[in-house]
């Protein structure tokens, strides 16, 4: 169908154009009753965080996100973009997106008392209607709302005349989203140009009022110590959102698992080679970053991203393929082994209570452990294996290492009679990869049960009574 492309013939079309937050509501209410998602790919909001959302757009209200850092609350913001309407009319070559039909800047206004319906139109995508700045404290007035654009001044314009004003990032937003992550970064003084607009729906530009009655959604996104803390944001500020949504981490380590597994970056098939993950593997990297959310020696207020779990998840994969790609194997699955190198993609994710040298090291080693072993004490009861410790006793040691071929286990599971119904159990006789992987986490699991002692050596680890 064809577009129009003038005021008059989109008059002729019967078209009406609506607040954005009414185009915002009529749209989630048509998403609600075709049952469709609001966020796909956001994980574990769905009773908590997703409910609050509906209900700040069907009552219009600007909402802001408190939430430590990786809770996804960016992602949701620009996910709202998917309740805009696919296109919208707007006045052609207009800075700010004006509505052909309701005008606010000067020389629409002006264009459109001379040609009347005559007035070219464009047709505005819905990407475009997004805006977003990080609240930083260097921001000016300017960046957000507008400055005095010189050139316009030395063209022979006076300093009064709207137009000389060159509009900043809220203004270009009208009729769209406009988004400030950190609010509590800003400045004060520019707290307050945004608390106008929310209010008088108006923009003071270098002393001169510019009245603009801007039509904008504005969301933000903030830490909770940050937003709470007296004099990181102004008062009135805060009572101009409506609502003020928590974010959370996953609650559920299955979440967290979901959120790995989806998120991670995948690559192209490489030739004759497959990667296979155990599903205990998973449990342990989520394991770990719970942990880490509860753990005394990291600093909570900070928190720890669902970013440490999924670059954590790349990293156990890649020393994998790595280790397959090296020793010629066609199948790659991670193993205890390969939790050594997820240091390099925890350091600098996590902050420390205590930022004493070394520590971090120390924390991630404990960590990933206490990981293991909750992990196997969830999967085994550590009477299961009486049996099979008394070889131990009677001398028997195994090697291991991140480096060993996955073959080799396998002819030590024939001396390892006693760990087949437990290796079968953990869903991991696919392949030598995935039954080397078992086999290292249950001989680390006796070891962190302290049913067995663990010896480095030059080319790895000795497990014996």
């Amino acid at each position: 169908m064809a577009k129009q492309k003038t005021i008059g013939a989109l008059k002729k079309s019967g078209y009406k154009s609506l607040p954005i937050k009414e185009e915002i509501r009529n749209n989630l209410i048509r998403k609600m009753r075709n049952g469709e998602k609001l966020f796909p790919g956001i994980l574990g909001f769905e009773k908590t965080v997703i409910p609050q959302i509906e209900n700040a757009i069907l009552a219009g209200q600007d909402i802001i996100f408190l939430g430590e850092r990786g809770q996804a609350k960016s992602r949701m913001i620009r996910g709202l973009v998917s309740l805009l309407d696919e296109e919208i009319p707007v006045v052609a070559n207009c800075e700010i997106n004006d509505d052909p039909f309701a005008p606010i800047c000067s020389s629409c206004k002006e264009a459109i008392e001379k040609e009347g319906d005559k007035v070219a139109i464009e047709w505005m995508a819905r990407d475009l209607r997004y805006g977003e700045k990080l609240a930083t404290p260097d921001i000016t007035i300017a960046d957000l709302i507008g400055e005095v654009d010189p050139i316009k001044v030395a063209e022979g314009r006076y300093l009064s005349d709207e137009f000389t004003i060159h509009y900043g990032l809220v203004p270009r937003s009208h009729r769209g989203v406009f988004c400030i992550n950190e609010l509590p970064d800003l400045s004060e003084r520019i707290q307050v140009g945004l608390l106008n607009i929310m209010e008088e729906r108006d923009v003071q530009i270098k002393g001169y009022k510019v009245r603009l009655p801007l039509d904008v959604y504005l969301v933000a996104s903030a830490n909770p110590e940050d937003y709470t803390n007296r004099g990181r944001i102004i008062t009135p500020l805060k009572d101009r959102y409506g609502s003020q949504i928590r974010t959370h981490y996953p609650q559920e380590i299955e979440e967290e698992i979901k959120i790995m597994d989806q998120e991670r970056l995948v690559f192209g098939e490489v030739e004759d080679l497959s990667v296979e993950v155990p599903d205990f593997m998973k449990e342990i990297v989520a394991e770990f970053s719970n942990l880490a959310r509860h753990s005394p020696d990291v600093n909570q207020r900070s928190g720890v991203s669902v970013r440490v779990s999924i670059d954590n998840f790349e990293t156990l994969i890649s020393n994998a393929e790595r280790r397959a790609i090296r020793i010629n194997e066609s199948t790659a699955a991670p193993r205890v082994s390969d939790l050594a190198y997820l240091t390099t993609s925890t350091m600098g994710k996590i902050e420390l209570e205590s930022l004493e040298d070394g520590r971090e090291n120390h924390l991630i080693e404990d960590l990933t452990k206490k990981s293991v072993l909750n992990v196997f004490n969830r999967r085994f009861n550590i009477q299961e294996f009486d049996d099979f410790l008394i070889k131990f006793d009677e001398g028997l040691a195994v090697d291991v290492s991140d480096m060993m071929a996955s073959t080799d286990y396998a002819g030590e599971n024939a001396a390892l009679q006693g760990l087949d119904q437990a290796v079968e159990r953990l869903g991991s006789k696919t392949s030598p990869a995935t039954i080397a992987s078992a086999i290292e986490f249950i001989l680390e699991g006796l070891h962190l049960n302290r049913k067995l002692n663990k010896d480095k050596h030059d080319t790895g680890m000795r497990y014996k009574s």
